[in-house]
């Protein structure tokens, strides 16, 4: 068997092994997740743009047909 500062050493190295695939999987997250919210804010604009036409579109109606009365 190893001296304690051997032992020692495997035991920090293990640990360091564990803490940079940890560092990666959250650095994988991390980048899936920006993805994801500029998916979302594209498709944000999107929804407001199509919005902002529907209102126009609506009020270019109401403006041009006459009220049921007439």
């Amino acid at each position: 068997m190893g001296t304690p500062n051997d032992e020692r050493m495997n035991e920090l190295e293990l640990k360091l092994t564990f803490l940079d695939d940890a560092v990666a999987s959250l650095n994988d997250g991390e980048a899936q997740q920006t993805r994801r919210l500029l998916q979302l804010e594209n498709a944000l604009a999107e929804l407001r743009r199509e919005l902002a036409s529907l209102r126009t579109s609506l009020v270019d109606n109401v403006q041009e047909e006459p009220p049921p009365h007439y």
